[in-house]
Parts: structure tokens; C-alpha cells; sequence
């Protein structure tokens, strides 16, 4: 159960640090407060932590589609580029599906 948590954390972590560089303070704000729903013991805050992982992961791919056709427009190297984002995408993926596992449901109903 730490590991799920601790997983979350990280993904929200790299989420924030992803939109402070981009300044957007408001999201960065959100991505920062968005596991302090883990302290409310409820099924509604282990939905809203789900989708919020979710979210974080199409907002992931959309960045990496993007990077990956400038870096092509303008003739750079985009593979590795496109190889970080897609893992940061997959461990926010996994971050929110092991959200959805027995131990967690039992956890917050």
C-alpha cells in the first residue's frame, strides 16, 4: 500500500515540476495538493486521485506528441526525448491503476 502512495506522490511530483516549468502556478498548486486527498478516507477522493492520475497521463502523451513533431519540424533528435516522456507517462498510468487495487478499495470505503 506504501509503495502505491509513494508511486502517486512521485508522479505528482513530476506533474508539478512539469507545469512550474511551464509557469502555470495554478496546476502546479493543484499537482502538489492533489495527494493530500490520500488523508480523506473516502471513495470519492481514491476516484478523484484516479482520475487525476489519468488526466496527468493524456496530459503526458499530448506533451510528448507535441516535443516529438517540433523536434522533427526543426531536424533535431527526438527519439530519447520521446522515450522519457512515454515512461513518465507509463509510471503516472501505473501510478492511477494501482490506485484501483483490493487493498486500496478496502482501504477508503
Amino acid at each position: 500500500m506504501v509503495f502505491r502512495i509513494v508511486l502517486f506522490i512521485l508522479a505528482a511530483a513530476l506533474t508539478a515540476a512539469h507545469f512550474l516549468r511551464a509557469e502555470n502556478h495554478a496546476m502546479v498548486a493543484l499537482s502538489v495538493a492533489t495527494p493530500l486527498l490520500f488523508l480523506y478516507r473516502k471513495p470519492a477522493s481514491l476516484v478523484l486521485l484516479q482520475l487525476a492520475a489519468y488526466a496527468a497521463t493524456s496530459n503526458w502523451l499530448i506533451v510528448a506528441l507535441l516535443l516529438v513533431q517540433l523536434r522533427q519540424q526543426i531536424g533535431r533528435p527526438w527519439t530519447v526525448a520521446a522515450i522519457i516522456l512515454g515512461a513518465v507517462a507509463l509510471l503516472t498510468l501505473l501510478a492511477g491503476l494501482l490506485l484501483n487495487a483490493r487493498g486500496m478499495r478496502e482501504r477508503y470505503s
